[in-house]
């Protein structure tokens, strides 16, 4: 029955590509997404004139070198546990990774969730820090967590924000001259801002939007609902997820967000600064971030290695084998750029499914 149903589908793409007669660019940013479509093995099923490349959809990928090394001196001068997820662990910097860190004798621990860096401070005396990254998908169990934090009067627990809001990174890279056809809408966002957070981008820039769920069969979905709008002249967005993403979203988890945070301009990864896409505490609860107990100056540093084109594949301009480092001197087990080291990263996903291109 499944397979019926994407043999329809991919008969349903060909004939809408057909029609279209030139070649189509969609961008996926979502680390799951690209993921999917690799596991997948779909780029080789679309015709060839649709093209899908990954925009920046990982948030371990995009955290800035310098909010890394200004982890580590905070540590330096305080005695304290730094927590962090496990591929922020290994993300490298000029100097070094938290991994590299650890080896140097500080405590810095792996956690699945912020509840688990929550568990720890709960049974030590020490400060504990969680380096915090993340789109809104984390962003609202990061509040959650900190409301309860918050409540109990926990003293020993604080958080290093490097929350993003991914709609703002889409505007800027259409602002910086990206194009594409359409976009490929990652659903476990849209299920916290809802469609209404996306629908701004279609609307201020003309560009078609499904939001899409993570099987295969969902991108394949997305794909030919974004063809037949191309072909319909039809510029709107489509929630393909709807089991699970609504119009208005999460309402709890945004009143959450927004009791916490508030947004202010950022810097991302090899991308430069983006306006208003960065989450920080107010200034209500600031006594819950470290920078508001210890202040540290961080030099400029290098966001990528020389010769890593990292930054192009966050913004869709290439696929990770376009890099001349790709799968020779860059793999995950020596990772030169932060694409290459998470799980979410587009080089690192590549490298782990043979690259099937199509």
């Amino acid at each position: 029955m499944v397979q019926e149903f994407v043999n329809k589908l991919i008969r349903g793409i060909f004939m809408e590509a057909e029609k279209i007669g030139r070649e189509v660019k969609f961008m996926d940013v979502c680390g799951t997404h690209e993921d999917t479509i690799n596991r997948g093995g779909i780029r080789p099923l679309l015709p060839k004139n649709v093209k899908i490349f990954a925009g920046p959809g990982c948030p371990v990928c995009i955290t800035p070198v310098e909010d890394i090394v200004a982890m580590m001196e905070i540590a330096k001068r305080r005695d304290m546990i730094i927590t962090t997820f496990g591929d922020m662990y290994r993300i490298p910097t000029p100097m070094g990774s938290f991994a590299d860190f650890r080896a140097r004798g500080y405590d810095v621990r792996v956690v699945y969730s912020i509840y688990d860096a929550y568990k720890i401070a709960m049974k030590n005396k020490k400060m504990v820090v969680h380096f915090s990254p993340g789109f809104e998908t984390t962003t609202a169990p990061t509040a959650g967590m900190l409301e309860e934090v918050w409540n109990k009067g926990v003293e020993n627990f604080k958080i290093y924000s490097v929350h993003r809001l991914t709609p703002p990174a889409v505007e800027f890279l259409i602002q910086q001259g990206s194009i594409f056809d359409g976009l490929i809408t990652p659903g476990h966002v849209s299920a916290i801002i809802g469609v209404k957070g996306w629908k701004y981008i279609t609307e201020k820039y003309s560009v078609p939007q499904v939001i899409s769920g993570f099987e295969p069969e969902d991108v394949l979905l997305s794909i030919y609902m974004l063809l037949k709008m191309l072909n319909d002249e039809e510029i709107s967005i489509k929630n393909e997820y709807e089991r699970v993403v609504k119009y208005e979203g999460n309402p709890v988890a945004q009143k959450s967000i927004e009791e916490f945070f508030e947004v202010r301009d950022a810097k991302w990864r090899a991308l430069g600064t983006i306006p208003k896409s960065g989450l920080y505490l107010k200034s209500k609860y600031e006594y819950l971030d470290i920078r508001s107990h210890v202040d540290v100056e961080v030099p400029h540093l290098p966001d990528l290695e020389r010769g890593c084109r990292c930054g192009e594949v966050l913004r869709g301009l290439i696929l990770p084998q376009e890099c001349p480092l790709f799968a020779k001197v860059c793999t995950p087990q020596n990772p030169i750029g932060p694409c290459m080291v998470s799980y979410e990263g587009t080089c690192q996903i590549f490298y782990k499914y043979g690259s099937l291109l199509g």
